[in-house]
């Protein structure tokens, strides 16, 4: 298949999955923006889950210079799995990037989660999510003046390193947990990650929900705060209270779910549910990937049978990795089990509903379920297909890309590079084109 006819079917919304079957490393030094990574020795565990619908088309790609081999093997894998409609991209890496037969050029981009990051730079460049840098945000620190420092990353992320005085609050629960922690309108509120990308979203979250206190991100997040000299913590162990007041709730829920509404997200009965479901994931249906956005103790403790995990934040920030299929539906639910507090429901799951409508994902969030629905226990497994193994694959070797922003010691240039990159990302969406991603307006 050619590049063209790839970007054709990304503009028009058509599902498709473009594969890159080179090892991590050399996946994030350049590929398209909506290309996904699956090394040789991850298909089989990997696309059952990320690639449900059998006959979704799926484009296949190395970097052409191994004479197809690592490419045509992984095609026949994938076919030896039940995929029925498995391609080569013409000329693979090379051929995107120059074009083949006459055909105009295509886009290339650096780094991992590439479409979220992107995203998080459109949002700030189009909502101008405000944010404070470093230096600023440490004097109020030390000033100890009425600020509270909220990490939206990971809570193994968190325990890494932190902003002195963070308190560990993932993506998905800013808006339900926020008034708990900053109950004065007056507080300050900065919102941070590792970059950019979760700052930006978490701070416009909770500009998008309206609450009253001033709202900033943490500009560039701990890379940032580490390249202007300032001492990160290890080792913290502050997270956000389990409980939240009625008045909270009621506050966050009425915020998302008007939201989502206003993105475009859809609303999801138990019949609506049903009718996504008819037909979903075989052939000549749609794909539909179910994801619950809640906590991992949550989830663990009860779910809705079928429904995986992905929590809220993660969500927004790793789409390439939960919704490998571009042009999907996408089903979020924050519902355990049919015995939920109504209350509870339609607010992790609503505000993330209304980021993946903004990048242009057809999702819905769950409002309700069956009286009869089938809970289950445990940590998210996926599943994975068994075929006979006809063939040895190319296995990749040790090659995973190091994250300018994990860890606590990395080099100052490579983070500051990294910086650089985002900044240019708004731009790159434009030569691109295929990216459909609608920043909300303000209400």
């Amino acid at each position: 298949m050619s590049g063209a006819a790839v970007r054709a079917a990304l503009r028009e919304r058509r599902e498709i999955a473009l594969i890159d079957v080179r090892d991590e490393d050399p996946f994030a030094q350049a590929h398209p923006l909506f290309a996904v990574q699956m090394s040789p020795d991850r298909i089989d565990a990997d696309a059952p889950w990320r690639l449900p619908r059998r006959d979704v088309p799926v484009v296949v790609y190395d970097d052409g210079n191994e004479a197809g081999g690592r490419a045509d093997a992984a095609a026949r894998r994938l076919q030896a799995l039940g995929y029925t409609a498995v391609f080569r991209l013409d000329g693979d890496l090379p051929g995107w990037r120059d074009g083949v037969r006459g055909e105009p050029p295509g886009e290339l981009f650096r780094d991992v989660n590439v479409p979220s990051k992107a995203f998080g730079e459109l949002v700030e460049h189009e909502a101008g999510t405000p944010s404070l840098p470093a230096d600023e945000v440490k004097a109020l620190l030390d000033a100890q003046a009425d600020v509270v420092v909220l990490d939206a990353r990971r809570w193994d992320e968190y325990q890494t390193m932190n902003i002195p005085g963070g308190i560990s609050v993932p993506g998905a629960e800013l808006v339900l947990r926020v008034r708990e922690l900053a109950p004065d309108p007056s507080t300050r509120v900065i919102v941070n990650c590792a970059g950019r990308t979760r700052s930006l979203i978490g701070a416009q979250s909770l500009v998008n929900a309206g609450i009253p206190n001033p709202v900033a991100a943490l500009r560039n997040g701990t890379i940032g705060w580490t390249l202007a000299g300032h001492a990160l913590e290890r080792g913290q162990s502050r997270r956000h209270p389990d409980a939240v007041t009625p008045a909270s709730r009621a506050a966050a829920r009425a915020a998302a779910q008007s939201l989502a509404e206003r993105a475009g997200a859809v609303r999801l009965d138990a019949a609506g549910l049903a009718e996504w479901l008819r037909g979903a994931n075989e052939a000549g249906g749609r794909t539909v990937y179910l994801w619950d956005v809640r906590t991992p103790a949550e989830y663990a403790a009860g779910h809705l049978a079928g429904f995986g995990h992905a929590p809220g934040g993660q969500l927004v920030q790793e789409t390439d990795v939960y919704a490998a299929v571009r042009g999907a539906r996408i089903v979020l639910t924050d519902i355990g089990g049919p015995d939920v507090d109504p209350d509870n429901i339609g607010i992790r799951s609503a505000m993330t509903a209304h980021w993946l409508a903004q990048m242009g994902w057809q999702v819905g969030w769950l409002a309700e379920v069956a009286p009869d629905a089938a809970v289950a226990t445990g940590a998210w497994q996926p599943s994975a297909l068994q075929a006979p193994v006809t063939e040895r694959l190319p296995l990749p070797a040790a090659n995973r890309y190091r994250r300018p922003y994990e860890g606590t010691d990395n080099p100052q240039a490579a983070m500051q590079a990294y910086l650089d990159w985002e900044f240019g990302l708004v731009a790159q969406l434009a030569r691109d084109g295929t990216h459909g991603f609608r920043v909300l307006k303000p209400a």
